[in-house]
């Protein structure tokens, strides 16, 4: 019992931490655009959002050595596969290379082709995938990235070593710390884990930012050359210009390449940004990519629901994050899996109960709903109506059990007695949750 109870609250922490992760992602090239402002140096790129486009690139481009990149946000894109069977979101496009690498424009109207419009399926995806609405091409030397319905092409420059920076905040110094690692191009969690050594972390000071004097001697203890140090020590400083600037919550470059001809440039970027901050960069969060996230969790934001969808068979509806992961912890122990994570909040309207209902039953998995209510600032009697409302108009026909406590508690039963559906009304919380799972069975 106690190990099944720590394996649920697992999951409950999982679901509550990615609720409170608040940060918009962007694509790729949006991210390159994003450096390039700020005078950090990247490989040259292009988006094309059809195969058309991609040959038109890679035509005029000025360099026969060429990089395709879908655009998806996603880790691994180049070991990926797509929905197709075309395998890696990355690929060289190069005229004097052998044949399994991208030799001409129409080979890269070929590779865009076979990426735009369809789902790339990485580690990071799960097995659903995600769609690729454009691609991106770089100068030869690029290496994985990802956007929608996109791909992106760029410059090859070749690396003679590669480097990890990130610029984050950090709960041990309660600041902004600046990582890297001269063990870049991989997963940074594996090098923390294998060789903490390795890694690098500087504090920066928030009002002054980052001193010439500190980065250039982070440069040197990296072990990047003299005549690049001056350059990779500017991309430090400024990339603390961008975090505190744009409100990020993260800028992960991985990798950060010295280049053969002596120049540090980045490679790639992966930015987060708050959520809270929207209101101060319409620019930054007009590039979000809702086709990119899933399409219940975007639903329900639009309710001002905060719903985080799971792999269960009973959907859940409750009033507070912490008694949504009580919930989720009852049921597991009871022997089910949690649908979702969904908390309407202390302000749900009975409309926003059938809009929470509509998107429980939008999934298939879903095979009971369990609704746990606490009246404090919400009303028992405002639940009891959109649950009756919705069970009407949306014709639900799987099992459905209430547990209704605290602020118009009576009156809300009245209502659902009253209502003659079959509505399995509890008060106890752990035979509320067990019935929830004999009824998904």
């Amino acid at each position: 019992m106690l190990a099944s109870f720590r394996t649920t609250g697992s999951l409950a922490r999982r679901a509550a931490s990615a609720g409170q992760r608040r940060f918009l992602s962007i694509h790729e090239y949006q991210s390159v655009n994003l450096l390039n402002s700020y005078g950090i140096p990247t490989p040259k790129s292009i988006v094309a959002k059809s195969p058309e486009e991609a040959y038109s690139v890679a035509q005029n481009f000025g360099t026969d050595k060429l990089v395709i990149k879908a655009q998806v946000l996603a880790g691994g894109r180049g070991k990926g596969k797509f929905d197709n069977g075309f395998q890696g979101g990355v690929h060289t496009v190069d005229k004097n290379v052998p044949t399994h690498l991208v030799k001409s424009p129409q080979q890269a109207q070929e590779y865009a082709g076979k990426m735009i419009g369809s789902k790339l399926i990485t580690k990071q995806t799960g097995a659903g995938g995600r769609i690729c609405n454009a691609v991106c091409t770089f100068f030869t030397s690029c290496f994985p990235s990802l956007t929608t319905g996109q791909v992106m092409l760029a410059e090859r420059r070749d690396p003679s070593h590669e480097y990890y920076v990130a610029v984050l905040n950090d709960r041990v110094t309660q600041g902004v710390v600046l990582v890297a690692s001269n063990q870049g191009g991989m997963n940074i969690e594996e090098v923390a884990a294998t060789n903490p050594g390795a890694i690098i972390t500087t504090p920066i000071d928030f009002e002054k930012g980052l001193s010439k004097s500190t980065a250039l001697e982070l440069a040197k203890t990296l072990g990047i050359k003299e005549g690049g140090q001056e350059e990779a020590a500017n991309i430090f400083i400024n990339l603390y210009k961008i975090f505190k600037d744009k409100d990020a919550t993260q800028i992960e470059i991985n990798p950060m390449s010295e280049t053969v001809d002596g120049h540090v440039l980045c490679m790639d970027a992966k930015f987060g940004f708050d959520d809270n901050a929207e209101f101060r960069h319409e620019d930054i969060f007009a590039l979000r990519d809702i086709s990119q996230e899933e399409p219940s969790e975007v639903e329900a934001q639009k309710a001002g629901l905060n719903f985080i969808k799971l792999d269960g068979s009973i959907g859940c509806l409750v009033n507070g994050a912490g008694l949504a992961m009580a919930t989720m912890d009852v049921l597991a122990l009871h022997g089910g899996n949690p649908a979702n994570f969904l908390d309407v909040g202390g302000g749900a309207t009975p409309e926003t109960v059938k809009k929470a209902f509509e998107i429980l039953l939008s999934d298939p998995k879903v095979k009971s709903i369990f609704i746990n209510i606490f009246g404090g600032i919400m009303r028992c009697d405002y639940i009891a109506e959109g649950v009756i409302k919705a069970t009407k108009e949306l014709g639900l026909t799987i099992p459905l059990v209430v547990r209704l406590k605290g602020t118009m508690e009576t009156e809300a039963k009245e209502m659902i007695k009253a209502s003659g559906l079959k509505i399995v009304a509890l008060d106890s919380l752990d035979e509320a949750a067990e019935t929830a799972v004999q009824l998904a069975v």
